[in-house]
């Protein structure tokens, strides 16, 4: 694929990322629903609620990674591949537990409807395939594995820690301390953690597995200075 069509689907996946992000923000602001909630808080707390969901967060980082890809600024800094890691990381853990845990909770119609699908579906599709087909090759290494953790375990402790301070609301049921105690949720939170872990170093494996793109050579430390 050349450089011309790799900018033009991360442009499109920005577009689409940033689109879903503003539906479902509005739709929040006007009382939509959003997974099982049957009557809405206020407006401030839903609006707060909607930036704590790690859905939000995780579009957020494609729209923001993609933008840079389409401008052409993608670089080789230990900020962007950990930047790239988290959209890709996160994107991806995004849709498979939408798919597993939360699709069959959700009971939503209409443009609620729409606004998920888009958020866990079609933007986890455009993202990880854009990863896989355009690129960028070969930023990834293992030691950027470690730092791209420090923002879902940095999620995951303002989640319980503000749980409490907000009439027990916790965006996932699978992290619901009130409903399923501390413990279970530590140990529903180490096996995410694995999770993130085993697909994160299964995106650094592959990602130096894959040829390069047009117009994009490999480095020669690639292999050496970043294992």
């Amino acid at each position: 694929m050349s450089p011309r069509a790799a900018r033009a689907w991360h442009l499109l996946t920005f577009l689409v990322a940033a689109f879903a992000l503003v539906f479902q923000l509005v739709l929040v602001y006007r009382g939509g629903h959003v997974l099982d909630e049957v009557e809405p808080p206020p407006t401030d707390e839903r609006v707060r609620r909607y930036f704590f969901y790690f859905t939000i967060q995780s579009n957020i980082a494609v729209a923001w990674v993609t933008y840079l890809l389409a401008r052409g600024r993608e670089s080789d800094t230990r900020f962007f591949r950990v930047l790239r890691l988290d959209a890709v990381l996160g994107i991806a853990v995004t849709g498979l537990v939408h798919f597993v845990l939360l699709r069959p909770l959700l009971d939503l119609d209409g443009a609620d409807f729409w606004a998920d699908k888009l958020l866990h579906m079609v933007v986890p599709a455009l993202a990880v395939a854009g990863w896989l087909v355009h690129g960028p090759r070969h930023l990834l290494a293992n030691r950027d594995v470690p730092p791209s953790l420090v923002w879902p375990i940095l999620w995951l402790l303002l989640i319980l820690t503000t749980g409490p301070l907000f009439d027990d609301w916790y965006p996932y049921p699978f992290i619901d301390v009130a409903e399923h105690g501390l413990g279970i949720v530590l140990v529903n939170s180490l096996g995410i953690t694995v999770l993130f872990l085993a697909i994160a170093y299964g995106l650094v494996w592959l990602e130096r597995r894959l040829p390069p793109r047009d117009g994009q050579h490999k480095s020669d430390d690639s292999e050496v200075s970043r294992a």
